[in-house]
């Protein structure tokens, strides 16, 4: 399987950001990025839960990658309009209760994913053997674009994919955080899957996005 490219509407021109999502669905790629932020489990706040659901009603072939930086990341799910094809990623220390709340995802008809940020042991996962269908690597700390990859990050992908290579289900690995041209190989090397893209990949200067996506989509076959 190649891997699959999903890219930051949160690193995109948010003046145009319908004609962007458009173009990206029209070059073949899989998955769009949305980044919520509450502003307390992570110091930002990004896309709107009412704009990341009008995103659904714009798309073609690419699926919503819903990345949910919140505490009690559940209340947001029906302004989001979650259910079927989405990926919904929710971080493990966001909530106190978060067996239920990827429980509430798969019934939703979305796919659960367990986000884990840079000081998380990957061996949490282990809890989560038969309620995950993938895991959101964080090469970054949540909050904000631009940060360079934290130490050991390419060690913790690895680990990861042994982990859920040992349930015997086929979960997949998503990586966010600095996922450059420079990296991105790297990081498929060790096991990632889908390649959240921004500012130091497919947004980057100097680029045109078509040539951008095409020039990533080869760097992580």
């Amino acid at each position: 399987m190649n891997g699959m490219l999903s890219p930051s509407l949160m690193c995109a021109d948010m003046l145009n950001l319908q004609s962007e999502i458009t173009a990206l669905d029209n070059l073949g790629v899989e998955y769009i990025h949305l980044d919520f932020m509450d502003g307390k489990f992570v110091p930002n706040i990004t896309l709107d839960a009412t704009l990341i659901k009008s995103v659904k009603s714009v798309l073609k072939n690419m699926k919503r990658d819903i990345h949910i930086m919140a505490y009690e990341p559940e209340k947001y799910f029906d302004r989001m309009d979650i259910g079927d094809g989405d990926i919904v990623s929710v971080h493990y220390e966001s909530s106190d209760n978060i067996h239920d709340v990827l429980k509430l995802i798969k019934q939703r008809g979305a796919s659960p994913f367990l986000a884990i940020s840079p000081d998380t042991d990957a061996d949490v996962l282990n809890d989560f053997r038969d309620e995950i269908d993938g895991v959101l690597v964080m090469t970054v700390y949540p909050g904000f674009a631009g940060q360079p990859i934290v130490e050991g990050s390419f060690d913790k992908i690895s680990k990861v994919r042994n982990i859920i290579d040992s349930f015997d289900r086929n979960i997949l690995l998503e990586v966010d955080g600095h996922v450059s041209w420079d990296l991105c190989r790297k990081m498929r090397s060790c096991g990632a899957d889908i390649f959240v893209a921004g500012s130091s990949s497919v947004y980057s200067k100097g680029i045109d996005l078509d040539q951008a996506v095409k020039k990533m989509k080869e760097l992580i076959k």
